[in-house]
Parts: C-alpha cells; structure tokens; sequence
C-alpha cells in the first residue's frame, strides 16, 4: 500500500489494529529497535526479525509485494535460500546438520520484505540513526570494559581488550562500517557550512578508529578499511581534497603504530602465522584459514556442479583430517571462512553464480548520489571483501548486518527514484 493509501480518510477511520498506516508505524518502530539490538544480542535481533515479518504483514497489497519479489535484488536472496533448502536432497550430512545448516540461510528472506516495506516508509533514516547510536554506545561501553574487566559479559581475555557482549571480529565491522559511512554526512555538513554537526560526527567517527586502534584491532578490518575508504574518496572527493585525507590518514597511523602495541601486535603476526604454518603445521589464524582454503578448494573440484549439499561440509573436513594432535591439518571445520568456498562446496557452481549476482546487482543498486546509496553500498562493499576472510552473509552478526543495511538502504533509495519518476511526470517500468 503506498504512503498516500495508508493516511487516506478511510484508513484513518478504520479501528488501528486494522488500519495499515499503523501497522506501517509498527514496523518502523520493530525495525529500529532491530536496529537498537544488533550491536548487543543475537536473540533480541532474532525475536525483532520475526516481529518485523508479522507487522509487515496487514500492510502488504498482493499485487505490488509479489512484482516487488519478482526484481532481481528481491529475488536472488530467496533463490540462495531455496537452494540451501534444496540442497539437503543431494547432502550425505545427517538430516539434523543439513537443517542446522539452512538456517544461516533464512535471514536472508528477511531482506526483500525490508525493500518492499522500506520503498513504501520514510522512516528508514531512524533505523541507520538508531544503529549509529547504538554502535556509539558500545564504544564507549568498550572504553569502560576496559578500564573495569569486571563489567564484561564476557572472558577476561576478551574484555581486556575492550569487549563487552559478542567477540572482537563483529565489534570491529560495526565500528568500521559506522565510521566509514560517517564521511559522507560529514563532507556534506561542511560543504552547507554546519560546522558544529560535523565535528560532533568526526570525533564519534574519530572514536570509533581510536577505539579499533589501540583496543580491538581486527585484521580483516586493517585490510577493509582502506578499501572503503578509497571507493568514497573515488566516488565523492576531488583529488585535492584526497590527497590531503591519505596525509591526515597516514599521520595518525604512524601515530597509531608508534602508541599502540595491540596494533603493532596483529600486523605482526600476518607473517609470524604464516611462517608457523608452513614451517611446523601449526593452527595459527592464518595458517588454519589457507589449509580450510586448500582442502575446500579439493572438495569443490570432487562436485563442481551443484557441490556435495547442504550441510556436509563438516564430513568432508572430517574424512580428510590427519590424527596428529594440535596441528593444521588435523582441524575439522563446517565453515571454511570464505563466503565464495562455503557456497562452493555445498552447492557448486550453481551456488557461486547466485551469490555473486546478488553481489552484483546489490552494488548497481546504489550507484546513485545520497546517504542512502552511501550506505548501502559500503554495507555491499565491506561484506564482500570482508567474505575474503569469513561466510559473512551466514554468520549471524555480518549478515544480518548486510541484510539490514541493504534492505533499509534499497528500499529509500527505491523510494526516492519512485518520487523523483512521479514528480518528472514518468511512468516507473
């Protein structure tokens, strides 16, 4: 139902629990408090995300949800799930696995139902608000953890790194992806001369990159973060204004390098794990990830087509693992921690092309000007490199923070090209 149907007279005099303008109100509201809750707990997003598919619900008018699901954005993220359901028919994992295994699958449903509720709202920017406000606040709860290890929720490993709730690799893509697409907003406060906004923006952004630095550094966010940097430098600076930030970056890098021994610490260790790998077996953080890559490579090449199914990457790990105790080679694994040979190894082929046009065609969503491109296809963007090195469309965290960017994002900017085709008198196709 578009936004004019659900304030019309007779939507208005229809009792709330059946009038869509409130229910519309009510999904808002559900999507910002997901919003509010993916920084803190997992089981929080997964009530909000089922809540959101129930409030949805009285607002949808058949006819436009189903040509809203026929576009390809829509389409290919329940083709990946039908195939993971699929796929357990050709899968030798027992049946319990091959399910366990379509779950990570199944937020993915949830995305075309945020484009198609988002294209109709104008309410997606509270969602993005409420996810930076919610990022901030851990950061500063990352600060305090730190300074009292008692107060963390987790090891004391952990919080004396700064971790509160969750583990240092989904912190770390929370405060990357709020700090990059900071530097949108902020160019712009300062190109409308709205000075005070703006420095209040960089110094959280700033906050954010201080915090990474010297508490909670991730080496998939070292290797991210001057990727995302270059496509907004590319995409909305000129060249002056570039090389003047790669001096200002480089600068508090070397400031950071000299004052930081976690930093220094987690680049070193790139080729310390490498050299233990190669040299001893050892299972270091990289030396595990090429060995998972190694022998998914192998299991991908025994069923090129449409894989081994759904679940059975874990029997394969276990066939080929080695008994010697405390070595690379002995590790079993469900995860090979790379989107691209998850995919492969379960369903072939088939299931990389689906991946990767999904990929594709979200990218080319957001080829446009605004925040909400900005955002959408940093969100893009940041999982895809960052699935060089993890299954971040499965794991919970990364992925549901690609389908709430990407749905939210794509349905305003889905709203905005409608509006802009209505007010030049063309008709949308």
């Amino acid at each position: 139902m578009s936004a004019n149907a659900a304030s019309s007279p007779i939507a208005k005099a229809l009792p709330i629990w059946r009038d869509p303008a409130a229910w519309m109100k009510v999904s808002d509201v559900v999507a910002v408090l997901l919003a509010l809750s993916l920084p803190w707990s997992t089981s929080l997003v997964g009530i909000f995300g089922a809540v959101l598919l129930v409030t949805v619900a009285p607002t949808v008018e058949l006819k436009s949800f189903v040509a809203s699901l026929k576009r390809p954005i829509s389409a290919l993220p329940i083709v990946l799930f039908v195939l993971a359901l699929v796929g357990t028919l050709w899968s030798d994992a027992a049946w319990g696995a091959r399910f366990y295994a379509v779950g990570p699958a199944a937020k993915l449903l949830v995305l075309p139902v945020l484009l198609y509720h988002f294209e109709r709202s104008a309410r997606g920017s509270w969602v993005f608000g409420a996810f930076l406000v919610s990022c901030t606040l851990l950061m500063l709860m990352s600060w305090l953890v730190f300074l009292r290890p008692e107060l963390s929720l987790r090891t004391p490993e952990l919080a004396a790194r700064g971790i509160f709730v969750k583990n240092y690799i989904a912190q770390s893509q929370e405060f990357t992806l709020c700090a990059v697409a900071l530097a949108y907003p902020v160019i712009m406060l300062l190109r409308e001369k709205r000075i005070a906004l703006a420095v209040l923006l960089t110094a959280i952004a700033f906050g954010f990159f201080v915090n990474m630095a010297f508490l909670v550094v991730s080496r998939t966010a070292l290797v991210t973060v001057p990727i995302m940097f270059a496509v907004f430098a590319l995409l909305h600076l000129r060249w002056r204004s570039i090389v003047i930030i790669l001096c200002v970056a480089a600068a508090f890098a070397a400031v950071a390098w000299q004052t930081s021994p976690a930093l220094r610490r987690t680049a070193e260790t790139f080729a310390r794990d490498y050299r233990l790998y190669k040299e001893q077996n050892m299972p270091t953080s990289i030396g595990l990830r090429l060995e998972f890559w190694r022998k998914s490579f192998g299991f991908f090449a025994e069923a090129p087509l449409i894989g081994h199914g759904t679940g059975a990457t874990r029997g394969l790990f276990e066939r080929v693992a080695t008994h010697d105790s405390h070595q690379a080679s002995s590790e079993v694994i469900g995860n090979p921690h790379n989107q691209t040979l998850n995919v492969a190894v379960q369903w072939g082929i088939v299931g990389v092309v689906i991946l990767y046009a999904m990929w594709l065609l979200h990218l080319l969503l957001f080829r446009g000007d605004g925040l909400a491109n900005w955002i959408g296809l940093l969100v893009v963007v940041q999982n895809i490199f960052t699935s060089l090195f993890n299954s971040h469309i499965f794991d919970f965290h990364e992925g549901w923070m690609y389908v709430l960017g990407v749905g939210v994002a794509g349905g305003m900017v889905l709203r905005a090209r409608s509006e802009a085709a209505e007010s030049s008198g063309t008709v949308r196709p």
